[in-house]
């Protein structure tokens, strides 16, 4: 009994021995562990943040490809219907509008719908300008008119119809808002460009124009407009609307006639990024604009489009000196 017993003890003590790991390999295998759970973590965030940066290039790529070439197909018809192609701000039912003669009606008083750059006042009309960005730069708006003379259906930039022959002359402002229910604050916000569409009669009388408009771009920090004059046969000179008010007229003439409507905008993605990888300062029309500080960094891009106004062409003449031989 005594010898079958010692047996059964030396046989115990051996499987203790082989079995388990000691402290030292359990240390090493979970500083292993968490070097290979590091390495995956870090794999992941990286790929993460990929994603939500081609997300957000897809996003700004398809605001400015789609809602931009929407706006510029609606700016190449301003001044569609009138027989006078020399636009300036006195040009009756011109194609920009700058004032109330544009209208037709000199007293017109809401000057917040006509076509304003930072550095001028758009005062009355509900939902006027206000200039508002997230940039330190006041954003612009741009007002066009235009009349359908075709002999097919048009629509403006709402989606209403504009049948052909129709009497009204169309009116369209394109200007940036805050998201719908939301109100301006002193800081960065969520805006988007919007376009207003309204009605002129051909007395001068101005109607539905002055709502909250419809989405064209969901997501962006500035816009800019410079209008394009003819300075001289040579070339173009681009004045924001607050200068080329304040113009001269010359001696005989008018002030120069605008022939083409420059676009630039600071577009951003409605997906924020992981990280702020992102550039905080844009440059459109040589000026740098510093976002506004915000919490969130988006993917942003800056853009700039030339419209030559197809209805408004104006011809330059130079003469020909005269052979006396």
């Amino acid at each position: 009994m005594d010898s079958h017993n010692t047996k059964t003890y030396t046989s115990d003590v051996i499987r203790s021995d082989v079995a388990g790991f000691t402290l030292i390999e359990l240390m090493v295998s979970l500083v292993l562990g968490l070097l290979i759970s590091a390495a995956v973590i870090q794999v992941y965030i990286i790929s993460t943040r990929t994603v939500t940066v081609q997300q957000g290039a897809s996003e700004v790529q398809d605001s400015t490809i789609f809602a931009l070439q929407s706006l510029e197909n609606q700016i190449r018809i301003a001044n569609l219907g009138n027989p006078i192609t020399n636009i300036n701000d006195t040009t009756k039912n011109g194609g920009v509008v700058l004032k109330g003669a544009n209208l037709g009606n000199s007293s017109y008083a809401d000057t917040g719908y006509l076509t304003v750059s930072a550095g001028q006042t758009g005062t009355a009309g509900a939902n006027g300008w206000t200039g508002i960005s997230n940039t330190n730069i006041a954003s612009d708006q741009l007002t066009i008119q235009y009349r359908n003379i075709t002999p097919n259906a048009l629509f403006d930039c709402e989606g209403k119809e504009i049948v052909a022959g129709s009497s009204d002359w169309v009116i369209e402002r394109y200007f940036v808002r805050p998201v719908a229910g939301k109100t301006a604050v002193t800081g960065s916000q969520n805006l988007v460009l919007a376009c207003d569409s309204g009605r002129l009669s051909s007395a001068g009388i101005v109607t539905a124009l002055g709502d909250n408009g419809e989405v064209m771009i969901p997501a962006i920090d500035q816009f800019k407009v410079l209008l394009g004059t003819l300075g001289d046969v040579n070339g173009l000179t681009y004045l924001p609307s607050s200068t080329y008010l304040n113009v001269d007229k010359p001696l005989v003439g008018d002030k120069p006639a605008i022939t083409t409507i420059k676009l630039g905008v600071i577009v951003r993605s409605s997906t924020p990024l992981i990280s702020n990888i992102d550039k905080t300062s844009f440059n459109v029309f040589g000026t740098d604009h510093a976002l506004k500080t915000e919490a969130t960094k988006y993917y942003r891009r800056s853009y700039e489009s030339i419209n030559l106004l197809r209805n408004a062409r104006v011809m330059s003449v130079t003469g020909i000196p005269v052979n006396s031989n």
